[in-house]
């Protein structure tokens, strides 16, 4: 009796582990999944997101990863964007404006030393000063789309509210100058996302950004942010400057210290109309 028992009971107790339900959730795929967080099915894993090399996460201001790429403070992935030239030329980049104070200061210094630079406008900056949108063509330097007002959460916003902004920026260099070719896009503060990224490509702009920053825009002083560029720069570097968004002097002061190194060391260019 006691071992029918004990064999009914082992039985019991075989069933009820068997009957036992995995509390851990699993996709369709049977994946296990190990967090309770979001899951977003349309941003991409590490390899490879529209058939472009991931160049690595982000990691303090414009710092320059192992592999080339490059790292910026906001903790995104660059998804593709491009933090170099591709060539052996150096591309001066400025960013923010166009602004009434700094922006011709800017022109009049590239002008003397025929350097062809690349201007990443604010959409509303570009509207409220058409006149520097055109002088920035007229000198021979390449357009680069930078955010209506330069909102460095765009990212993270819908795909339709990303489209918009960016178009509406478009919108207003084209007011300025008609027909401008506009094929970058810089994302404010380097915050890139897989949906900035893809939209931005889908527009016709490839994102664009960079492997030298002196952080002018913390007004460092002239002597720092020439000493940051002259030691940083080399063959295929995108040099971040700003000619906007707080007082720029100490860039411009900085700008006329740098060209004639620069410009002995490397060829400058604009970044090209036509990337591909």
């Amino acid at each position: 009796m006691t071992l029918v028992l004990a064999a009914l009971l082992g039985s019991a107790y075989a069933l009820g582990r068997s009957l036992v339900v995995d509390p851990t959730p699993r996709h369709p795929t049977d994946v296990t999944a190990h967090s309770d967080g979001p899951h977003y099915a349309d941003q991409p894993s590490d390899g490879e997101p529209d058939g472009v090399p991931n160049p690595g996460a982000s990691n303090g201001p414009a710092e320059a990863g192992q592999d080339g790429s490059e790292r910026d403070g906001g903790g995104d992935k660059l998804f593709g964007a491009h933090a170099t030239t591709g060539s052996p030329r150096l591309a001066l980049t400025f960013d923010d404006g166009p602004d009434p104070r700094y922006t011709p200061q800017v022109l009049a210094t590239l002008r003397e030393f025929d350097v062809k630079a690349t201007f990443c406008v604010v959409g509303e900056n570009a509207q409220n000063h058409p006149d520097l949108v055109q002088a920035i063509a007229h000198d021979g330097h390449t357009l680069c789309n930078h955010s209506w007002h330069h909102d460095v959460g765009l990212g993270t916003r819908s795909a339709d509210a990303i489209r918009a902004d960016l178009l509406r920026t478009n919108e207003a260099i084209r007011a300025a100058v008609p027909n401008a070719p506009i094929v970058w896009y810089r994302q404010p503060g380097g915050a890139w996302t897989y949906p900035v990224v893809s939209v931005a490509r889908q527009l016709g702009m490839t994102p664009l950004h960079w492997s030298v920053d002196p952080s002018d825009w913390d007004l460092p002083g002239a002597a720092k942010i020439t000493a940051t560029v002259l030691s940083q720069a080399e063959p295929g570097s995108v040099v971040l400057l700003h000619d906007a968004g707080g007082d720029r002097q100490g860039t411009v002061d900085a700008l006329r210290r740098i060209l004639p190194d620069l410009t002995a060391r490397f060829d400058l260019e604009a970044l090209p109309t036509d990337p591909t």
